[in-house]
C-alpha cells in the first residue's frame, strides 16, 4: 500500500434519528442537495428545518462544495432533518478527515439515539398511570 492515503471522492453514509434513517451519497460538485428526487426547500419548507440540514456544512466550511443525493424514510419531518444532518456530517468526514474536529465540537457526529418511549402494558402510557383510588 502507499504511504500517502487515497482520499476517496464519493461518499456513501447513513444518518439516524428518532425512527428516520437517511441513505446519503455524496461527491463533489456545485452544492446540489437532491432528497428523495426533490430540492431542500421543496422537501423541508420550513427555514429552521433547512438550517439543520446545512449545520454540517456551515461548520466545517464545505459549503456548496459538495452535491447531495439522499433518500429519507420513517419519522417526521423534524427527525429526517436531523437524519440528513448526521448523514451529511459523516459523509464530509469520510470525504475529509481533517474536518472531523469541528464536526465533533459541534455534536455532528453523534446519533441522537432519543426515541419515544414505549407505552407499558396495563397503563396508559409510556409514564403516566392511572390514578390511583384508595376507596
Amino acid at each position: 500500500m502507499s504511504e500517502t492515503a487515497q482520499i476517496p471522492s464519493r461518499a456513501v453514509t447513513t444518518g439516524k434519528r428518532k425512527t428516520s434513517v437517511a441513505r446519503v451519497r455524496m461527491a463533489l460538485g456545485t452544492g446540489q442537495l437532491t432528497i428523495n428526487g426533490r430540492t431542500l426547500e421543496n422537501y423541508f419548507p420550513r427555514e429552521t428545518l433547512q438550517k439543520v440540514v446545512m449545520q454540517a456544512f456551515e461548520e466545517s466550511g464545505t459549503t456548496g462544495r459538495y452535491d447531495v443525493d439522499a433518500r429519507i424514510h420513517g419519522g417526521g419531518i423534524a427527525g429526517q432533518a436531523g437524519a440528513l444532518r448526521h448523514g451529511i456530517a459523516r459523509a464530509i468526514e469520510t470525504l475529509d478527515p481533517g474536518q472531523r474536529g469541528p464536526l465533533k465540537k459541534a455534536g455532528l457526529l453523534t446519533r441522537d439515539a432519543r426515541k419515544k418511549e414505549r407505552k407499558k402494558y396495563g397503563q396508559r402510557g409510556a409514564r403516566a398511570r392511572f390514578q390511583f383510588s384508595k376507596r
